[in-house]
Order: structure tokens, then sequence, then C-alpha cells
């Protein structure tokens, strides 16, 4: 049985913290980012790692940096032979990186070295990636560099949303995590330095990448759909109001030398429920949307209150 110490904020790091929680190891405390704004009202929220370290009865400190003792304190007095960490949101001095005698274990969301960084997920769907999976590994003093102790893979499906993908990933490193600190455990963990080939970087989606150019291929804004669902999630415009767009497909390229489907953007009517919309290359199948100040419809809801002829987004 291991001391173990946990380090995350978001709901991707709750199957990790239950995990740890139900196994035979000691989870002597955990440390989560402070509460901040969040909502429309922009009150003051406890994120979910909080909450949950709270309904599990778990010591908690939420230090805003830990570069000092005074803020390493807490985490120095629980004594953690391992650190597990999983979308913390803070860079771990060396300090910290030392203090557990079997180092700190960090679950990442891609197939390192590929999509290093903030977004993996959403970067893997925006890329049109085919598979993807979870990394876990030792954390060392640069951005997701650290020797790699095992890795597991999963298909990217063609309608998989980023929020559907978090999920997954989620729970799969969930169960990876317990595998590998029994190995650490025992002696039997062997790592594996990263390969220098195929790195790339998940940069921080911006809301700005959300806003659909209906001239690029249906097959990209299908991605650019699934890739921002659940945040920012991809906007158009009509009648110069804000349109959302949750779900879309890109329908089947048409033969070569067929005749364009319209001007980029243009509404092309309704089908088997689905809004069919002209891109630049190919059309976008949309099933469900959202206007302004509206709650979320099927594509045939959002057609009884609009004409659609001579409609066109963007």
């Amino acid at each position: 049985m291991l001391r173990i110490a946990f380090a995350g904020t978001p709901e991707f790091a709750l199957p990790a913290l239950d995990a740890l929680a139900g196994s035979a190891h000691r989870l002597v405390g955990v440390l989560t980012q402070p509460d901040r704004p969040a909502g429309r009202g922009r009150a003051i929220q406890a994120g979910p790692v909080k909450r949950r370290a709270l309904e599990l009865g778990l010591p908690l400190a939420q230090p805003a940096r830990l570069g000092t003792e005074a803020e390493r304190a807490l985490l120095q007095a629980w004594q953690p032979e391992l650190l597990v960490v999983v979308a913390y949101g803070l860079i771990l001095p060396r300090a910290v990186l030392a203090l557990p005698r079997l180092g700190c274990l960090n679950i990442h969301a891609s197939l390192l070295p590929r999509w290093r960084g903030a977004a993996p997920i959403q970067r893997a769907i925006l890329a049109g990636d085919e598979r993807t999976g979870v990394t876990i590994m030792q954390l060392d003093a640069g951005l997701d560099t650290g020797p790699i102790l095992a890795q597991a893979a999963v298909p990217i499906a063609e309608d998989m949303t980023s929020a559907q993908l978090h999920t997954v990933l989620a729970h799969l490193g969930a169960t990876l995590l317990l595998e590998v600190i029994g190995a650490l455990e025992s002696g039997r963990a062997q790592p594996r330095a990263q390969p220098t080939e195929g790195v790339c970087y998940a940069a921080k989606l911006e809301k700005r990448e959300a806003q659909i150019d209906w001239r690029d291929s249906a097959v990209r804004i299908a991605r650019q759909v699934r890739g921002c669902n659940p945040w920012p999630v991809a906007a158009t415009l009509l009648r110069g109001e804000p349109l959302r767009i949750w779900e879309a497909q890109a329908e089947p390229l048409p033969p070569a030398g067929a005749v364009a489907a319209g001007t980029p953007g243009a509404v092309l009517g309704l089908e088997s429920g689905r809004l069919r919309v002209a891109c630049g290359q190919g059309v976008l199948a949309v099933t469900l949307l959202q206007a302004a100040g509206r709650r979320v419809v099927s594509a045939a809801d959002f057609v009884h209150g609009h004409a659609l002829a001579g409609l066109s987004f963007g």
C-alpha cells in the first residue's frame, strides 16, 4: 500500500481520483486549484475535484502556486510516496517533483509525443486523427516531456465529439493508472524516453477557432463542430445574429465533375431530419443547432420557425 497524494481540478480528473479512493492505497491529500468564477453569474465556485474530495473526506489544499516552502507545506506534511497529477493546471516546480520517493505520475490525454499541451482531445479531432489514447508518464521539468510508463489507444469515431472522447479517455486513464501504480510498487515499471519524432503541440482552444468559414470543406467543418463541442461550440451567423452548430456530419462527396451544391453557407433544405448547408467542398448536414437566446433544437424543429427559401449562414 502506497501513500498517494492527488493533484487535479476539472471533471477529467474525477475517474482517476475515484479509482485511487477505491483502491488499496492510502490517499493522503488532494491539491486542486483555488475556487474561481464560473457560470453566467460568474459566482465563485469550487471545481469538480474539490467537491469530490470533500465528499470523500480527504485532506485538501488549494495553493495558488507551489513555488515557496509555505505553499508546499501541506503537501510535505502529507509525506506522499507518490503524487498523481491529472489536469491540475499548475506546472510543478522541481522541489515538488523531487518530493515523493516514487516521483510524480501524470495522465495525459494523447499518445505522446503527439499532442503535448493543453488541448490534446480537441486538437486530435480537429486534425482528423483516426485514433488517440492516454499516456501515463513520469513528470519532469518540461511540458509533457517525461518518460512514458504506459499507453492505451482508442479509435476516434467519425461522429465523436470532444465531450464524448473526454469521457472515454478519463476512464481509460484511470484504469491504466492503477496498473502503472501496481508496477511501480512492485518494481516492475520500466519507463522509456519519449520518441524525438512526431512531437506536436496542442495549444489551448480559442473562441475565435469556433467561427465557421463555409468556404472550408464539409469534412473540415464537421471536425470543427465535433472538436468545439462542448466549448466553445462551432458558430456562424443567421441574419446577423449568432447561431451555434452543436452537431453535424459531412455528406459523402459527389462524383468528380458534379455541379457544385451551392454558394458556401447556402441552406439547401431539410432532408431526413438534417439541415443541408453548402460548403466550399461538399455539404454539411446539421442535426442540432441553437439560435441566439434560444435552446438547442433539432434541425426539424429549427425549420418550423424559419423559412428556408434564400436562407444562408455566415
